[in-house]
């Protein structure tokens, strides 16, 4: 197991241990991380670190500054994804408490806070895990990405249709969330930094549309309010986030899908 740096450290260089640093946002995190000549400590299975149980945990948080949370789970129960939450935060936190870690830095959702159901309920138990920890913290939200068009496309696609919830949002790209993450452990603990939304605002059955027609895709977009109260938090505009107070992405969902899927 090794730990990753440029070749060039300057000599304010900081050791950063990044959770889930092979995922959406975890690999750009990463990325961005080396390019400004910290070192890098990814906590993943494939180095031999499995957050969940603990295991390897130790060993590669020692020496370690700041911890960068960008864990993710798939689940869309509510029990399962508060439980995955909540045990990732307090294994990080309860090493990083024991190798005096000086910054816990946590992904998290804009507009959240009123959507307490499924992941969302998930992802405010992490917060509030986090918060309640005593430890130096930054909560860094951010819109949903680009790429959650394409994940959820993946997960409610069958033969000719795509289910898509009705959820209005302002995505942002998963770079320059990693870009966005690097820039808050360069800072000191915060509590909550300032939340970061894309330029535009869309639909996500606009958005799955559009990727279907750039790809070639003949599958119908249905949209659909989910029932409950998680669907009416989803569709109430409130993943949004509030651009008057937020930080502004630049890269738009067009821009997005030129990079990703190439020009077509």
């Amino acid at each position: 197991m090794t730990r990753t740096s440029s070749c060039h450290r300057p000599s304010n260089s900081t050791e950063i241990a990044i959770a889930g640093g092979t995922g959406v946002v975890g690999r750009h995190a990463v990325r961005a991380v080396q390019s400004r000549g910290h070192n890098v400590v990814v906590l993943s299975r494939s180095e031999g670190v499995v957050v969940f149980s603990g295991a390897g945990l130790e060993e590669r948080q020692r020496g370690v500054d700041v911890v960068v949370d960008a864990l993710n789970t798939p689940s869309l129960s509510r029990r399962k994804a508060v439980h995955f939450f909540r045990t990732m935060s307090q294994r990080l936190l309860e090493a990083g408490a024991r190798h005096g870690v000086a910054h816990h830095v946590v992904l998290s959702i804009v507009g959240i806070d009123g959507t307490d159901e499924p992941y969302y309920a998930g992802k405010l138990a992490q917060e509030r895990t986090v918060e309640a920890s005593g430890v130096p913290h930054t909560i860094a939200r951010a819109a949903q990405f680009h790429e959650f068009a394409e994940q959820i496309s993946a997960r409610t696609s069958l033969g000719p249709l795509t289910i898509a919830p009705r959820l209005l949002a302002r995505p942002v790209a998963a770079r320059e969330v990693g870009e966005h993450l690097l820039h808050v452990t360069e800072t000191d603990p915060a509590g909550r930094a300032p939340d970061l939304v894309g330029p535009e605002e869309h639909t996500l059955a606009d958005m799955i549309r559009r990727i279907h027609a750039h790809d070639g895709t003949s599958r119908r977009v249905l949209e659909m309010r989910f029932p409950g109260a998680y669907g009416r938090g989803i569709a109430s505009a409130a993943l949004r986030g509030d651009p008057g107070s937020a930080q502004i992405g630049t890269t738009t969902f067009a821009q997005w899908l030129a990079q990703e899927h190439g020009t077509g």
